[in-house]
C-alpha cells in the first residue's frame, strides 16, 4: 500500500485521495512548508460515522439545524487537508501547499500557529471509539508518503491535537494507538 500513495510537490495533491477543494484555506506565510503532522479525531454528529456531514462541514455546507450538537458549533470555519474515513477511503480538502484551518490555537515546541508549517489528518473516529484498521494501513502509508515529500517531517513531529492544544483538545484520544502506528511505520515512539 505505501507504494500507492504519492504527493506532487507542484500541486500538493496525494494521490489516490479524491479531492474536493475547501474554501476554509489560505496561503502559507511566506517560507513556511509542512514540518508538522498533526492527527485530529472527527465524527459528526458525535459518536456516528459514514455520514456526508464531515464533508459538508469542511465545506461550509453542514445544515446547523440537522442536529442538536450542530447549534454548538453553528458557523465555525474549519478544514483538514485530509480525512480518513472508518473504511480507509481518504479525502484530500486542501493541497499541503496551503494552510488548513484545523490547529485553531496551538503550540508546538514553543512554535506557536501550528496551521502555518502542519498537516491536519482528520481520522473518522471517536476519542474513546477504537479506530479502524483500515485507518492505521492508509494513514502509515499517508505518513510514509509525506516524509519522502517533506524531508523535515519525521516520527518527532507526527503528533496529536491533544499536544498542540491540551487545555482545548482531547482528540485522536485514548482509543488512538500510538505504539500500533510507530510499530507499522517500524520507527520507535519518538513522540
Amino acid at each position: 500500500m505505501p507504494g500507492e500513495f504519492e504527493i506532487n510537490l507542484d500541486t500538493g495533491l496525494i494521490t489516490p485521495a479524491r479531492f474536493c477543494p475547501s474554501p476554509n484555506r489560505d496561503e502559507r506565510p511566506d517560507g513556511a512548508v509542512p514540518e508538522l503532522i498533526i492527527l485530529h479525531g472527527i465524527s459528526l454528529p458525535p459518536g456516528e460515522f459514514g455520514g456526508a456531514e464531515i464533508e459538508a462541514l469542511f465545506m461550509n455546507e453542514l445544515d446547523w439545524d440537522a442536529h442538536p450538537y450542530y447549534g454548538e458549533i453553528r458557523g465555525l470555519k474549519v478544514s483538514a487537508h485530509l480525512l480518513i474515513r472508518r473504511d480507509g477511503s481518504l479525502v484530500q480538502f486542501v493541497p499541503f501547499t496551503e494552510r488548513a484551518w484545523h490547529a485553531g490555537d496551538s503550540s508546538f515546541r514553543g512554535r506557536k500557529h501550528c496551521n502555518d508549517f502542519s498537516i491536519g489528518v482528520e481520522l473518522e473516529g471517536e476519542d474513546r471509539i477504537a479506530y479502524d484498521d483500515r485507518q492505521y494501513e492508509v494513514l502509515c502509508a499517508v505518513i510514509q508518503a509525506t516524509c519522502c515529500a517533506y524531508p523535515d517531517i519525521s516520527a518527532r513531529q507526527l503528533v496529536g491535537h491533544c499536544d498542540v492544544a491540551p487545555s482545548r483538545k482531547s482528540d485522536p484520544g485514548p482509543a488512538f494507538d500510538w505504539l500500533r502506528l510507530y510499530d507499522a511505520l517500524g520507527k520507535p515512539n519518538e513522540n
